[in-house]
């Protein structure tokens, strides 16, 4: 990668996306894939639009690049706004993602590092690099603005 194209370079992407998801009233999570330094696919969190619980923001972009042909993740670097979920984290596992950047700490769902560590599970299969806490600040202001807007 680039060295100008940095870990905040690239959540600042993910961020917009998640801004995209605040505007159409869903929970503001963002998630870009990078390969090559190029932005291979991007989306946010779309349950509500798609009456879907499990149409989040990472998911919908893995799921983007395995419909296209791709089998295995390894070159791709994940960036999402939020720490990924049981769900996700154990969809990373399974796509085998190289890299996993994320924003906010979830204490409450998250399962890479807060409430469980799937990805650092050294019986599955494949254990991707894991970078926590990038722009930490700004996407845990985007989720508390929408959460606040709720009460």
């Amino acid at each position: 990668m680039k060295s100008y194209l940095t870990h905040d370079y690239w959540m600042s992407f993910a961020l917009k996306e998640a801004e995209k998801a605040l505007e159409e009233n869903e929970i503001p999570v963002g998630a870009i894939l990078v390969k090559e330094s190029s932005i291979i696919a991007q989306n946010h969190n779309r349950t509500r639009q798609m009456s879907d619980p499990t149409a989040h923001a990472e998911k919908l972009v893995i799921e983007e690049i395995i419909s296209k042909g791709e089998k295995y993740l390894y070159d791709f670097t994940l960036y999402v706004t939020l720490e990924p979920c049981s769900m996700c984290a154990g969809t990373i596992v399974l796509a085998r993602v190289g890299t996993v950047v994320f924003g906010a700490f979830d204490g409450k769902t998250g399962a890479v590092g807060s409430l469980y560590n799937i990805p650092a599970d050294r019986q599955l299969n494949h254990n991707p690099k894991i970078i926590r806490g990038v722009k930490s600040t700004e996407c845990s202001e985007l989720l508390k603005e929408f959460f606040k807007s709720k009460r």
